[in-house]
């Protein structure tokens, strides 16, 4: 379109002209992987119909089936998996205050899929129109629902897999029962229910100097991040709480 910004020199729009052609190379590559996926053919059938638990709209538990977390009209299902409890290395700081800030750290939630989880509640209502979203934990469903509330969570569908075997068929979950960030897309097609795609970088060696990105473009904070001359900061990460100096 040829624009220019004020005060903007002859090399800088020489670079950002450049810079533009890579990012409509990028645009054309995103949208090449999206046709893809979408053409990927059938994924298995999902060997049982999981039961999850649950909190009904009036606060009661009960217990959910996989099948029943598709709605009417929507034939998409999209499940992460809460690392809660984290990583057994994860040694950033539990939670400092709410519900949960008496667990021991190793029992208490991942801060990243924590950061993750409260900009999906952020956009759950609009996924919601045309894509079915949950997100799933290791966690006891009273556990779960305490530190939603601490969150302030309240768009999501909050599951927990702590008596079924999801998190381990799905990837979820390691041989040795350490929980993994893994997200599933599953697809209903008239009464069966197949895999459809999960997050598989997570499982695949990033390039030095990066991290998995295997939910990468989904994540509004790090994508942020990459728009700003600092870009990512190797040694920060998302924590449950940030101190601000008074």
């Amino acid at each position: 379109m040829g624009l220019s910004f004020p005060g903007e020199s002859a090399e800088y729009r020489a670079a950002r002209d450049r810079l533009t052609r890579d990012e409509i190379q990028l645009r054309r590559a995103m949208e090449a992987v999206a046709a893809s996926r979408r053409a990927l053919p059938p994924g298995g059938i999902v060997p049982e119909d999981y039961v999850f638990r649950g909190v009904s709209a009036d606060g009661t538990a009960h217990d959910v089936r996989l099948s029943e977390l598709f709605g009417p009209g929507k034939d998409s299902l999209i499940i992460y998996n809460m690392m809660f409890p984290r990583s057994s290395s994860d040694d950033r700081p539990g939670p400092q205050t709410g519900h949960c800030a008496v667990l021991e750290l190793a029992e208490s939630p991942c801060p990243s899929c924590t950061a993750l989880i409260d900009q999906l509640d952020g956009a759950a209502e609009h996924a919601d129109q045309r894509v079915n979203l949950a997100i799933v934990a290791k966690a006891p469903l009273p556990r779960l629902v305490s530190f939603a509330e601490d969150r302030g969570w309240r768009r999501l569908r909050l599951l927990s897999s702590a008596m079924n075997t999801y998190n381990r068929d799905y990837h979820g979950e390691t041989p040795d029962g350490e929980q993994m960030p893994m997200l599933n897309v599953f697809h209903r097609d008239g009464d069966i229910i197949r895999h459809f795609w999960g997050s598989e970088l997570l499982y695949e060696t990033p390039d030095p100097g990066q991290d998995p990105r295997h939910v990468g473009t989904i994540e509004p904070v790090w994508n942020l991040f990459d728009l700003v001359p600092e870009g990512r900061d190797p040694n920060w990460d998302e924590q449950l709480s940030y101190h601000v100096a008074g």
